[in-house]
């Protein structure tokens, strides 16, 4: 649906709601910024429709640091009970597992989390306002804030325009069957890889006392 949506408005709409999409997601409110990057970038391999994925990336990258900059000052000024807050508005996205989560991502990785968080849905919703409730230093966090955004910003925008024109190609030349099997590969490989980082995650410290 956001798809089509996005195909019946100019490019600059387009962009603009790329920017809004992803800075309001990054701020801390559950929105589908990675599916409208996505949608915008498949817009840039049909030349018809005049959308360009240079100008797709940019709107999501300002949109993404501009909005963690936001998240982390107000996690800053209201600390972690904004999340507790949040966790009884939306449920499935703030709550005691989530928090958890990005807690034990930001103790175990440190700053790092602002990078590593922008390629994981939860963190990239809470990594800004849960940096500034852990007090880390604006100092660290830009930075890691500025290249997260542009490695999943770009990263993302290069790699879904390669595919999207390597689908049509093999639409041209090979079957659907062959295309299926190919993201049902990549799907898989993704999963794995969430579920590893996970995993990481959740496994206790070396050396930690057992409970």
């Amino acid at each position: 649906m956001i798809a089509e949506w996005l195909q019946t408005v100019p490019p600059l709409a387009v962009y603009l709601t790329v920017l809004g999409v992803v800075g309001i997601e990054s701020f801390g409110i559950p929105l589908p910024g990675e599916v409208v990057l996505i949608s915008a970038t498949l817009m840039a391999t049909r030349p018809e429709l005049a959308v360009s994925a240079v100008w797709v990336a940019l709107a999501a990258l300002l949109g993404a640091v501009v909005g963690d900059s936001i998240g982390f000052a107000v996690g800053r000024r209201y600390g972690i009970t904004l999340l507790h807050a949040a966790g009884r508005r939306f449920p499935r996205h703030f709550g005691p597992a989530h928090v958890d989560l990005a807690e034990r991502a930001f103790a175990r990785w440190g700053v790092a989390t602002v990078i590593v968080g922008r390629f994981i849905a939860i963190l990239r919703i809470l990594a800004g306002p849960l940096a500034g409730a852990l007090r880390m230093p604006y100092r660290k966090f830009m930075p890691a804030n500025l290249v997260g955004g542009v490695l999943w910003t770009f990263g993302t925008t290069a790699a879904v325009y390669a595919l999207g024109v390597a689908a049509e190609t093999w639409l041209r030349r090979c079957s659907w069957v062959a295309l299926a099997v190919a993201v049902v590969v990549g799907l898989v490989v993704g999963v794995l890889v969430k579920k590893r980082v996970i995993g990481l995650l959740t496994r206790p410290e070396e050396g930690a006392p057992a409970s």
